[in-house]
């Protein structure tokens, strides 16, 4: 008789068991007392450590560290049923995350037309705000992410006051007055400038740095070796 074919997602469910075992009594010490606060350095460690596996192609790598931010996830869920006042799991998680995606996309589940991938996003923001009953295009966006992240989604959402406030890509006199930059203020105004030239380009401000730095820490390493 033929074998069935493994199902999409058995992994899954063997990872999920794997971590209550952890997490359960008899089980690993350490995973015993982590709390939600005490990983949040490894979430944020594995979260760059994925971006540095895609920006540098290494697809080996991207696999292993998905894996390593999928445990963060299954992680926290498994803690959250532990909570006596407001309990969820991993179901809870996935359930809301389809809830959302599937809300956010008409166009593919409820029959309205998205010409293009701008006209998406526009709608999934839109939809967004009014789910949240945000008053302000700029509510939402966390200002802990890093300061190149952070411009690039305020100017993004900002385009509609493009009028009102000016594009700060117009830079050509500030370009030119680089050496007269006197304090951080006229810095910062340069910085949020050249962020929106990569916007218009469709450039990542903080990929770009990360691989300016990159490149400059090869070249480090390249006269370190010379001197060898």
């Amino acid at each position: 008789m033929a074998s069935m074919a493994v199902q999409p997602g058995h992994a899954f469910l063997e990872l999920v068991a794997v971590m209550d075992r952890l997490r359960s009594p008899g089980g690993c010490p350490w995973d015993a007392r982590q709390t939600h606060r005490s990983l949040v350095e490894y979430l944020v460690e594995e979260t760059y450590e994925t971006v540095e596996a895609i920006e540098t192609d290494d697809r080996a790598g991207l696999r292993e560290e998905l894996g390593d931010l999928l445990l963060q996830v299954v992680f926290h869920a498994r803690m959250a049923q532990e909570d006596p006042r407001d309990p969820w799991d991993i179901d809870d998680v996935a359930e809301g995350i389809v809830a959302k995606l599937v809300t956010r996309h008409p166009h593919v589940f409820a029959g309205e037309v998205a010409g293009t991938a701008e006209e998406v996003e526009a709608n999934w923001h839109a939809r967004k705000a009014l789910e949240k009953g945000r008053s302000s295009v700029t509510d939402g966006i966390p200002m802990q992410l890093p300061a190149l992240v952070l411009a690039s989604k305020v100017l993004a959402r900002s385009v509609a006051f493009t009028d009102d406030l000016g594009v700060p890509g117009e830079m050509e006199p500030a370009l030119g007055a680089v050496g007269g930059i006197v304090d951080e203020s006229q810095f910062g105004d340069l910085l949020l400038a050249l962020v929106s030239i990569g916007c218009d380009e469709g450039w990542d401000a903080e990929a770009a740095l990360r691989g300016a730095t990159r490149r400059r820490m090869e070249s480090i390493r390249a006269l370190e070796g010379s001197d060898e």
